[in-house]
């Protein structure tokens, strides 16, 4: 009989194969390109008076501009064009993740909150991301086969257009099939993930992701698999999916990963549901804002940072001033302690959402805050005990950084704020039927407690992970909706949708302007700064406040919509390859 290795240096002798590729995702992670900012923003200074489309490519946009000519809603043309995204922009989104919807309906003035997270297979349990009782590194754990969840995507946008849509479904799918298997010359921010990620080289899925045009070699993106499966739901609706060949081929693609091996059974793929849930709301200097609740703690933590700043005339400060910087990034440091406490999944976990945005317990969380000098620690509150619990852990921070955000209103005032993602850029490295799997369970908690309770965030079977996607409403003071919007970014996104709403609410700036602003944030280790911006010039004084500053790229992708007085007018993030589509009337 052969020798059998002890199951200890198999485990080794896989972590030191697999050491290579977590060394070429840091060095991404570190080094994306830097796209400096314009001076001005032309680009987007057309008014809509019908209707408008904003999202992070120009194909995507453009069909969902087409859909609403064709008499298509809000939720038609943001469900065209998250289709069309799962083709132009594979590598961040797509029908293989999961996202949320935010959906105002004009007539009625209801706000509706879909939720189509991703799920864990009923076999999950509190190790599933540990070797030999340690966490996995987290590059690692994107390209295991345990990193898929089932992906709700799908669902939810059935659900969405069978509740909200105006045109049949399978028309939504058109003009995505066609471009599929047309091909289109590769989206320039995808050509550069693509040759900047040397470890895409380890993984046979990613390295058939195009081809090239026979005629001057320019990369060239095609995926007839995906025209196959778009044609399959187009026909079909979800059925594929969540029943059918699509599905099973999506869960054998997982389970081929070894080591850790993707554990989706068909009966986790049939019990997924997309759910609809209130969206929560609070308010901001006599504006409402509203956005995503749990399992998202993008509306929590976003409406804690607004709380919390509201005590503070932010107005008078400049937008790149320390004082600002200090005081909005400890109002983010309070925020990610409690989100990191107590928020995750709300079927699994007793969250009172309402408790952790109440004003007196934002005023009290706004007292920890001092002008001069950075808080030694950041700890969570106790909306009805005391004002800080000295004896939690400190915030470890998220190290996703993927996503799409696309923004739509229609001609009626119907919006759509919807955002998606497959997690990590190009998910987990794997592809089954043209669609990228996702690797959304590495949002879980690897550790299943902290240092005094279970963590709210654990992995455990049929749960929805933690996610910080923002899509976000604000409404005026006299309850008119007037912004529509949300990023890309991991967990970064709470402060990319925070800094905007600050903005366009305390600085009075255009939509697009407050995008334009340099970025900012603090998610509980480091306050990190856009580099090569006005802020390379304000690390000293924040260094002297006692802050450990980074100065690094920070690539939002906040994309939203404004109302002026004629009609709309949209704002894409010039730090990614956003455009607007619309229409006025003649």
């Amino acid at each position: 009989m052969p020798l059998m290795m002890p199951h200890s240096k198999i485990l080794m002798a896989w972590l030191a194969r697999v050491s290579a590729v977590s060394c070429s995702l840091l060095l991404l992670a570190c080094a994306r390109e830097s796209v400096p900012l314009d001076d001005h923003s032309e680009r987007n200074a057309l008014i809509h008076s019908q209707h408008a489309v904003v999202s992070a490519n120009r194909h995507a946009s453009e069909i969902g501009r087409n859909i609403m000519r064709q008499g298509g809603n809000a939720m038609d043309a943001a469900i065209a064009t998250k289709i069309a995204l799962t083709f132009v922009e594979p590598h961040e989104t797509g029908l293989g993740g999961g996202g949320f919807l935010l959906y105002y309906d004009a007539q009625s003035g209801q706000q509706y909150l879909y939720d189509g997270r991703e799920t864990a297979p009923s076999t999950a349990h509190s190790d599933w991301f540990k070797v030999l009782g340690m966490p996995l590194h987290h590059y690692i754990a994107v390209t295991r086969g345990r990193s898929v969840g089932v992906p709700g995507m799908l669902a939810m946008l059935e659900r969405a257009h069978q509740d909200h849509g105006q045109l049949p479904w399978a028309q939504l799918f058109e003009a995505t099939i066609a471009m599929a298997e047309q091909g289109i010359d590769m989206p320039p921010r995808l050509q550069r993930q693509y040759a900047a990620d040397r470890s895409l080289r380890w993984f046979g899925d990613m390295r058939h992701l195009h081809q090239q045009r026979s005629a001057d070699d320019t990369p060239w993106l095609v995926n007839t698999e995906l025209a196959h499966t778009l044609s399959l739901f187009a026909a079909e609706g979800s059925a594929p999916l969540y029943h059918g060949s699509v599905g099973e081929a999506y869960r054998e693609r997982a389970a081929q990963r070894w080591p850790m091996r993707g554990e989706l059974s068909a009966q986790d793929f049939a019990d997924y549901q997309a759910v609809m849930r209130d969206p929560l709301c609070g308010d901001y200097r006599g504006w409402t804002v509203c956005s995503a609740s749990a399992p998202s703690s993008a509306g929590v933590a976003l409406l804690q940072i607004l709380g919390i700043l509201s005590h503070y005339d932010i107005a008078s400060m400049s937008p790149d001033s320390p004082t600002f910087i200090h005081l909005y990034t400890e109002a983010s440091r309070l925020a990610f302690a409690d989100r990191q406490y107590y928020l995750g999944d709300p079927a699994f976990t007793n969250i009172n959402e309402s408790k952790l945005i109440a004003p007196d317990y934002l005023q009290k969380r706004a007292g920890l805050i001092s002008r001069d000098r950075v808080m030694r620690k950041a700890n969570p509150g106790d909306p009805d005990g005391e004002v800080q619990i000295r004896h939690a852990p400190a915030v470890k921070e998220d190290d996703e950084y993927g996503t799409s955000h696309l923004s739509v209103v229609d001609h009626q005032g119907n919006a759509v704020a919807l955002t998606g993602s497959i997690e990590a850029p190009f998910g987990s490295r794997m592809m089954a039927r043209g669609l990228m799997l996702n690797n959304q369970l590495t949002d879980f908690d690897f550790d299943s407690e902290l240092s005094d309770r279970l963590a709210p965030n654990r992995v455990e079977p049929g749960k929805r992970p933690r996610s910080s996607m923002a899509p976000t409403l604000i409404f005026s003071p006299d309850g008119e909706l007037t912004y529509v919007l949300g990023s890309r970014g991991g967990s970064r996104i709470i402060g990319y949708v925070a800094k905007t709403v600050i903005g366009v609410i305390d600085w009075r700036l255009s939509l697009q302007r407050a995008i334009d602003l340099p970025n900012m944030l603090h998610r509980g280790e480091r306050l990190e700064l856009e580099a090569g911006t006005v802020l390379d010039e304000r690390v000293e004084s924040l260094l002297r406040l006692g802050h450990k500053v980074d100065l690094i790229t920070l690539e939002s992708g906040v994309h939203g919509i404004e109302r002026v007085d004629d009609g709309w007018r949209g704002a894409a993030d010039k730090r990614m390859e956003g455009a607007v589509y619309g229409d006025s009337r003649e």
